[in-house]
């Protein structure tokens, strides 16, 4: 059975998916490619490093539709991290040399009520993850993890959010030699990007002030124009994370896009990365 720890609910960062997961992506692809590494189930296709929908669960005969924000993604250094559209859970996750059984165990979930995540959805899913070791039929796009017992949840494999239109929230770069993360004016994030195809154009939120800039896309690559930005004043730890953040702008850009997870990197390697909001 799994655990429960009383904590205020998150949605998984990209700090945490990037910590998680390596980007199999070549730059300047929307789409991951999925045959370098990871581990690979019974239909020979990777079940690791993939981002994977959970559709539904079927205990005891019943079987409960997920949340469309329900997911998982196990690590092939041995951890799992995921959502069941409510709230977040982690675990250690073990895989087996040929991928045909995964065992999570030691799961964690934070404890918050959501109107539109039904408790026995979130009940059922803790209990056929965490019950001991599951098999893994694979065919690419669709997972299934099955218990000794039968019960089973059902993935399907995410598909990779548009360059266009997505709300990107982005981690700012830290100070050299330390990680990116979350940061705004509440403390807690709020740093957002959005490319607008017809205009050409990126727009959002900086740490502290609201950012506008020209963004052409060719060829894996994104030019961004000089930026033009409000003129508030934030606390110096914000106004130095928004000054290493526009470093992005008046230059080109790689870009990769795996599933819900951009990568953007300048031309002396900086690297920033972002989520697409829900």
């Amino acid at each position: 059975m799994y655990r429960q720890k009383r904590q205020r609910s998150k949605t998984l960062t990209v700090a945490a998916v990037a910590a998680l997961v390596p980007l199999a992506a070549a730059c300047g692809s929307e789409k991951a490619n999925d045959s370098d590494g990871g581990s690979v189930g019974a239909g020979g296709q990777r079940i690791t490093g993939v981002q994977w929908s959970i559709d539904s669960v079927t205990v005891d005969g019943t079987t409960h539709q997920a949340p469309d924000a329900a997911q998982v993604r196990i690590d092939d250094a041995g951890e799992a991290a995921g959502s069941t559209g409510c709230n977040s859970f982690s675990a250690r996750a073990d895989v087996d040399g040929d991928g045909e059984r995964v065992r999570l165990s030691d799961a964690m979930f934070t404890e918050k009520a959501c109107d539109k995540t039904p408790v026995d959805f979130e009940k059922s899913l803790g209990r056929t993850l965490t019950t001991g070791s599951l098999t893994t039929e694979n065919d690419g796009d669709r997972l299934t993890l099955t218990t000794d017992a039968g019960d089973t949840v059902r993935l399907s494999k995410a598909q990779d959010a548009s360059l266009y239109g997505t709300k990107w929230a982005v981690d700012v770069p830290g100070p050299e030699g330390q990680e990116s993360h979350p940061v705004g004016k509440d403390g807690k994030g709020g740093a957002h990007l959005t490319f607008d195809r017809d205009a050409k154009t990126v727009s959002g939120r900086l740490p502290c002030n609201r950012v506008n800039a020209s963004a052409t896309v060719s060829d894996g690559s994104i030019t961004l124009g000089a930026p033009s930005t409000t003129r508030m004043m934030c606390e110096g730890s914000l106004m130095d994370a928004e000054k290493r953040l526009l470093g992005l702008f008046d230059g080109k850009v790689d870009y990769r896009i795996d599933q819900g997870t951009l990568t953007l990197t300048s031309e002396d390697g900086t690297t920033v990365r972002a989520v697409a909001e829900k």
